[in-house]
């Protein structure tokens, strides 16, 4: 559990209402603040009004698809230094090399164990 004056923000970029359910609660019950986006435009629009400390980030969105979005807030000079940690059920073969080519700085596939996924996100704040 953090232990800071202010807590950090997290925006979580999911479309699957389950899925974010399920990330809100793990990360407001380790402490994190919490912005929801259900896809790429509202998820950019919140980057860029609250530049939130870290990005979960669904790789399967409707529409434009998350490693798109992760390519245009790492080509963002403002915004580039927010990390990225993508979720995904796509584990395939050479799937973590994309998703890291397009500049994601972690990566964690579905379905998450809970105690892991708090310990994964931890690390973008030591």
């Amino acid at each position: 559990m953090q232990r800071e004056a202010t807590p950090k923000m997290v925006l979580v970029v999911e479309d699957n209402e389950l899925n974010m359910k399920l990330f809100q609660d793990l990360l407001e019950m380790g402490g994190y603040n919490v912005l929801r986006a259900q896809e790429v435009a509202q998820a950019l629009e919140l980057t860029r009004r609250h530049r939130p400390d870290l990005i979960v980030l669904d790789i399967q969105l409707p529409g434009a698809s998350g490693l798109e979005l992760a390519k245009w807030i790492k080509g963002d000079d403002a915004l580039k230094a927010i990390p990225i940690l993508a979720v995904t059920a796509l584990a395939l073969k050479g799937d973590e090399q994309k998703i890291r080519a397009a500049g994601c700085d972690g990566y964690v596939s579905k379905p998450i164990r809970m105690a892991s996924f708090l310990e994964v996100v931890g690390q973008f704040f030591r």
